[in-house]
């Protein structure tokens, strides 16, 4: 192993820290803030849903402020064409008076990029994130252009408002490395964000780690162990929500209509290796891969009808399944 025990604890350190300043600034939401910093490290992108106005921007600014990475958002409307968000070859003049194309990137060329309302862009322009966030690359009029380094796109998605939407197609919400719920502050956090919005007193932000530093967080993430038998029950997780399957639950083959790929399963185990470095440990437990089985595998079950007319969620269906399975003992 390129890392030892003390490097580890070293960046679990380092990361908790992290975890304080941005909490100096978002009040509560601890599962929200722990989930984006577990799919940067994993070197994956995550999608967080909740009601308007419950600070899912500004916690992906805050994030990107305290790594010191470079932000962009982009704002997606059903007008919003590919190349607003990927950038285009522009004629400028050159010193020696003829003319040229110049690329021009667009705001997708960034460390950390928010995808504002996802669901409102149409589908040509939400597949224009496809191969950025798959290949980490872009392609423009056959010019392959390579992505900044590293490189995460944060979305964020109204769960009630429909008119004037475009629902996410299932293999783009497969590409997302987790989908975060972003729930109701509590009374007491109110009364907290209130005296913090509305005073006079501006919070500042350090800057506690910056891109270098990340690139070698996520190689340690990358070389954190998993023993076989973890690795078995996050497979067990996997096979267990396919409707047809000869593992799954009564309950899973009466509500579900589909359940979770490989993509799922590399999913579990990498933000199981995140929290676990985290945590300051360079091994994978069991309450690893249960603590993220459900931002993992939740966009990435679909319920039936029958399954929404009894008010059945993919939450409910993945507790009762980690409920169902015992560690190293298929179903």
């Amino acid at each position: 192993m390129a890392f030892n025990e003390q490097q580890y604890s070293e960046i679990s350190l380092e990361l908790q820290q992290v975890k304080q300043e941005i909490s100096k600034f978002i009040v509560g939401q601890e599962e929200a803030i722990e989930f984006t910093l577990y799919a940067i490290l994993a070197d994956g992108h995550a999608l967080l849903e909740g009601l308007p106005g419950l600070g899912k921007t500004m916690l992906i600014r805050t994030i990107s402020e305290v790594l010191d990475l470079s932000f962009s958002r982009i704002q997606f409307t059903p007008d919003l064409m590919p190349t607003d968000i990927t950038g285009t070859n522009i004629i400028e003049r050159a010193e020696n008076g003829k003319q040229q194309f110049v690329f021009q990137p667009g705001p997708l060329f960034s460390q950390m990029v928010l995808a504002d309302e996802i669901n409102r862009a149409t589908p040509k322009t939400q597949s224009a994130l496809l191969e950025a966030m798959g290949e980490k690359t872009v392609t423009i009029l056959g010019d392959t252009k390579k992505m900044a380094r590293p490189f995460f796109v944060l979305a964020t998605q109204n769960p009630i408002e429909m008119e004037g939407t475009y629902p996410l197609p299932e293999a783009q919400m497969d590409r997302f490395l987790c989908k975060i719920i972003v729930p109701y502050p509590s009374k007491k956090d109110l009364m907290e964000i209130m005296k913090r919005t509305t005073g006079a007193v501006e919070v500042e932000l350090e800057k506690v780690m910056n891109s270098d530093s990340l690139i070698v967080a996520q190689q340690m993430v990358k070389e954190v162990l998993v023993a076989d038998e973890m690795m078995e029950y996050a497979v067990n997780l996997v096979v267990a929500t396919h409707p047809k399957g000869d593992y799954s639950l009564p309950e899973v083959q009466q509500f579900v209509m589909y359940g979770s790929g490989p993509r799922g399963l590399q999913s579990i185990i990498k933000l199981a290796k995140a929290r676990a470095v985290m945590q300051g440990r360079f091994h994978v437990s069991i309450a690893d891969i249960k603590s993220v089985a459900k931002p993992a595998l939740r966009h990435r079950m679909m319920v039936n009808y029958e399954g929404e007319a009894e008010g059945k969620t993919t939450d409910d269906l993945i507790e009762g399944i980690l409920t169902s399975i015992q560690q190293g003992v298929g179903l």
